[in-house]
């Protein structure tokens, strides 16, 4: 099974009913999708990632950076 996202205009009523005869076919359902909470291992781990990432940036950019100051 594969999953297909949509975005669309919730005010559009062309896109409502598009949409209202796409899942009328029975070819597609629609998914309640629950956004779950990081826990906090995972942002000390992206935190972390980032700052590595925004270090090694600066560090790689002085040289040229340098040059045009």
């Amino acid at each position: 099974m594969c999953t297909v996202t949509l975005e669309y205009n919730p005010n559009n009523a062309l896109a409502r009913r598009k949409l209202a005869a796409l899942l009328a076919t029975g070819l597609f359902i629609e998914k309640e999708i629950i956004l779950e909470e990081p826990t906090p291992e995972e942002v000390a781990t992206h935190r972390a990632e980032m700052q590595a990432f925004l270090t090694h940036s600066k560090k790689s950019m002085a040289n040229i950076i340098a040059r045009y100051v």
